[in-house]
This record gives C-alpha cells, sequence and structure tokens, in this order.
C-alpha cells in the first residue's frame, strides 16, 4: 500500500488491467484512462462536478427504449460518431469510393420493394423530387443489381415512426438497379428538422447555443457482392443549416442542387439531381457503420 498521487493513481489503474486476455480491450481500456484522467486534471474536475456528469449519463440511460438511443444521439452530436466513420474510410475505402455519412437512427429492414421509377412515398404531400444515375466500381466499371435502400423524412420533417403507427413505413424503399447499374426513382423533396431536444442531449445541445437542426437529407444503403456497403446521403445545397449540421454527417462531395433542366432526366420538367455512386472493393471486414443498429430505432437522426 502507498500514497497515490493524480499522476501516480493513472499509472496504477493500468497495471491492474496488465492481465486483460484480450488485446484489443487492453488496448482500449488503457487509453480511455490516460485519456479520462488527462481530462479530469486539465479541467481540475471537482467532486461535485463529476456528480452532475454521473447524473447526466444516467438520464441518457434513462431516456433509451426500444425506439430511442440517447446514447447514439449523443455520440453524434458529440462528432464522434462522424470520427470513427471518417477513420473506418480512411482504412479501408478506396479513393475513388463515395464517401460515407452517419447512418442514423430510422434505417428499417424490411422496405418495400420499388419498381425502376417508383415512388418512396406512400401518399405524397409535398413538392416531388427525382434521383437517378447508376452504381459504379472504382474502375468506372457499371455494378448490375446493385440493392440501393433509400429513405427519408416527409414533408413535415418527419420519419415514418414518427408520423406513423411502428408497422406502418413510408418515404422509404428498396431500389434494384438493372443490369448497368443504373437507378431511378421519385421522392418528395425533404426538408431539415430539428433532433429530438426533449431530452438529455438537447438539454445539452441548448446549453451550448446550438441549433440542433439537421439539414434536409435523404438517406441511402447501397449494397452488391464482393462491395463493400455504402451508407451514404444526399444533403440539399439550399438547406440555411448545411454548414452546421448538429451531427457533422454534411460532406462537400454529398451536397446536391435540384434542377429542372438535367438533359438526362428521366422525368423532363421536374426537379431532379443525377448522382452516380462508386462502391469500393469488399476486403473482408464488415460495413462498420455507426449508428443505430437495425433492430434498435434511434429518433435522433
Amino acid at each position: 500500500m502507498q500514497d497515490i498521487d493524480i499522476h501516480q493513481i493513472t499509472e496504477e489503474a493500468i497495471a491492474q488491467m496488465a492481465g486483460t486476455p484480450d488485446a484489443r480491450l487492453k488496448e482500449i481500456m488503457e487509453a480511455a484512462v490516460r485519456h479520462l484522467h488527462a481530462f479530469a486534471r486539465e479541467v481540475r474536475l471537482t467532486p461535485d462536478e463529476w456528480l452532475q456528469g454521473i447524473a447526466f449519463l444516467t438520464a441518457v440511460g434513462q431516456m433509451c427504449s426500444p425506439i430511442r438511443q440517447e446514447f447514439i444521439l449523443l455520440s453524434d452530436v458529440l462528432g464522434l460518431s462522424r470520427l470513427v466513420n471518417v477513420m473506418h474510410d480512411a482504412a479501408g475505402r478506396e479513393a475513388a469510393g463515395t464517401e460515407t455519412s452517419l447512418l442514423g437512427p430510422f434505417f428499417r429492414e424490411g422496405a418495400p420493394e420499388i419498381a425502376m421509377g417508383g415512388s418512396l412515398a406512400r401518399s405524397p404531400g409535398g413538392p416531388e423530387l427525382v434521383l437517378y444515375g447508376q452504381v459504379r466500381d472504382a474502375q468506372g466499371q457499371p455494378i448490375p443489381h446493385a440493392v440501393m435502400d433509400v429513405w427519408q423524412t416527409n414533408a413535415e420533417g418527419l420519419y415514418d415512426l414518427q408520423a406513423h403507427a411502428p408497422d406502418e413505413m413510408d418515404m422509404r424503399g428498396r431500389l434494384r438497379c438493372d443490369a448497368e447499374g443504373r437507378y431511378f426513382l421519385r421522392t418528395e423533396k425533404p426538408i431539415g428538422y430539428s433532433i429530438p431536444m426533449d431530452g438529455p442531449v438537447g438539454a445539452l445541445v441548448r446549453a451550448q447555443a446550438r441549433h440542433g437542426f439537421r439539414p434536409a437529407h435523404i438517406h441511402i444503403l447501397i449494397t452488391a457482392p464482393g462491395h463493400r456497403d455504402l451508407v451514404t446521403a444526399l444533403y440539399l445545397s439550399d438547406d440555411p443549416n448545411v454548414d452546421s449540421d448538429t451531427v457533422f454527417g454534411v460532406s462537400k462531395s454529398l451536397v446536391v442542387t435540384p434542377r429542372r433542366d438535367l438533359p438526362d432526366s428521366p422525368a423532363p420538367g421536374a426537379e431532379a439531381v443525377r448522382y452516380d455512386f462508386t462502391l469500393s472493393r469488399a476486403r473482408g471486414e464488415g460495413s462498420g457503420r455507426v449508428g443505430a443498429d437495425p433492430s434498435t430505432l434511434v429518433p435522433s437522426n
């Protein structure tokens, strides 16, 4: 037994973990302890402040439910979800691959199949938007019959789980590209919306004087044999919050501007976006999606 000062405690804690059999768990926990202790020393954390922090994390956990995962929302607004995705991209995505974005909380398995040129909207209520283009590999070759899951909010800024009963699906669909990797679908022009502000994460966002809004966007998940799953989103350029997304999901390459004068549009005269997606080759690892597990829906983004 010995007296432990504010620096020795870090090494003592790490020493007690030295026998961790799982090498990756050992690496992660040692780094977590070092950085947490350094954080406490840097801000001179007081006991009262730490108890407030514990109370906040407890409230985050208590807000979680089968249809809400407040901890993912916390990860999102702190930029951690985006950081992990960017690192994952840098480690495995080919330079030519389309950039990823957050999976978000509202991905659902079993979305209804839609035909080429079909609509995501079960009951259209807003201005129509046409999406079309091609899915290619890193060499620019078309990927035949790639599968696209597409989902978004309705014209009021609500996902189907917010607007309807849990067993109803709207503003989402699954489309199979043709033999040349081409796709064409119709949807409604989405609008930006606020993350849920009624919980502890919302209170934190307000305390930081942040607006809490996500810009208008459309989520896309593309899968094809032999290629990495692509989880991405397209963001509308005219949204006022496109440069200040509360969950840091926007990349310049994913910002699009609908136009009525695209010469190859399959729906002449309609507002349309052409976007060609590029999939990277599979490298033996999972998709690495940061966001909700498909069975755990999270009202955050």
